[in-house]
């Protein structure tokens, strides 16, 4: 991405939330965002999967606190109501970027392409680099989620040339150092007050010249390769929870370290399960009688089925505990939550309404509430005496 570019990305406007927005906030509108326009859900919608890209790249951005605060300075200073501008500047002296930007905030980094920076600007184009860090994402069943699955995953980019080895240069030959820009990668040019740097021309601002370039990927070193990554996913990751497996990014250039790859996890939902965080949920039917007289019930869980024991006078809506038969955590497994709903039967035979009825002549004491019994007692009939 282009410096241009970077500047008049508006990030908070792609998330739909406030520039003083906490952590929390654009966590929240990435999620919502993501999952309306992953591409899962709208295949073959160039403008869905457009918007997905778009919102992910805001994500990964405001996410990260060093990468949202040189962003938002970034912004500030070369926004359109005022800051510094090239032709601004007074006096005689060049003007060095490195002065503004100083004090660790990393923006010298971000500008180098654009102002002399000193020599350490220079010097950087030419060394080795970082490669950048890849963002995917995977949606998992509800059960990988929880009880954790080893994925493979298929990714296409740029790779080193394995005929010349990431050099350019044709086998048997080797570059050389650039003899107009001597190895650095930049030449500078006077405008005014200001010096400026930009990319050499003669090595395209690598600081190397190629006179034989390798005739598979003609002298970029790099070429489009499928690779195979497995993704170890752990037992009990959220979702939207981000995992990075280092060096598995873009190649570095000049023999840099490759960049990092971050996947982002979306988890599906269960039919009968749900995840309140390291427990599992799940509501069973029980009839009235079961209710009443207590029973033991065989309850699914994601691993087989345990007995749950339902005492003499459950009421329908409590939940009753399984412990250790939820999602995987540090301390061990959280618990499986029961809760027991009683099943009404829409019709009844003869008999049994008798029975029911019986039933009710029978029971001595109501087991409703005392408050609730007395507000749903039929009316007096008959006048004031």
């Amino acid at each position: 991405m282009s410096t241009k570019d970077y500047l008049e990305k508006d990030y908070y406007k792609a998330l739909g939330v406030a520039k003083d927005a906490d952590a929390a906030t654009i966590k929240k509108a990435y999620r919502k965002l993501a999952r309306d326009h992953h591409p899962d859900k709208n295949p073959d919608n160039a403008k869905a999967e457009a918007r997905f890209k778009e919102v992910s790249e805001a994500y990964d951005t405001l996410s990260d606190p060093a990468k949202r605060k040189e962003y938002d300075e970034a912004r500030s200073l070369f926004s359109g109501g005022g800051g510094f501008r090239p032709g601004q500047g007074g006096g005689g002296g060049s003007f060095n970027v490195g002065d503004v930007f100083g004090g660790g905030s990393g923006l010298g980094d971000i500008f180098g392409d654009l102002f002399t920076g000193g020599g350490r600007s220079r010097a950087r184009a030419a060394a080795p680099t970082r490669g950048q860090d890849v963002n995917a994402e995977v949606t998992l069943t509800f059960e990988q989620a929880v009880m954790g699955a080893t994925l493979p995953l298929q990714m296409s980019g740029p790779g080193a040339c394995h005929t010349c080895g990431g050099s350019g240069a044709a086998p048997g030959t080797s570059p050389h150092t650039c003899p107009r820009c001597n190895g650095s990668g930049f030449v500078s040019r006077n405008q005014g007050a200001f010096g400026f740097s930009e990319p050499c021309r003669d090595c395209r601002g690598t600081g190397q010249v190629v006179d034989s370039p390798c005739p598979e990927c003609g002298g970029s070193g790099t070429t489009t390769e499928t690779r195979s990554i497995t993704v170890r996913v752990p037992a009990g990751v959220r979702d939207g929870a981000k995992l990075r497996i280092p060096g598995k990014g873009m190649p570095g250039a000049r023999g840099g370290p490759a960049g990092d790859l971050f996947v982002t996890i979306h988890a599906a939902r269960h039919e009968l399960f749900a995840r309140k965080g390291d427990d599992l949920a799940i509501r069973v039917p029980i009839s009235f009688a079961e209710a009443a007289l207590g029973t033991t019930l065989r309850v699914p869980t994601l691993d087989g089925a345990v007995s749950v024991k339902v005492a003499p006078g459950t009421q329908s809506g409590q939940t009753l505990r399984v412990r250790g038969r939820g999602v995987a955590n540090k301390k061990g497994h959280g618990d499986l939550l029961v809760t027991v709903e009683v099943a009404v039967p829409h019709k009844l035979s003869s008999a049994a309404k008798e029975a029911v009825e019986a039933y009710a002549a029978a029971q001595p004491d109501d087991p409703r509430p005392t408050v609730t019994a007395a507000l749903l007692k039929p009316p007096i009939s008959g006048g004031a005496s």
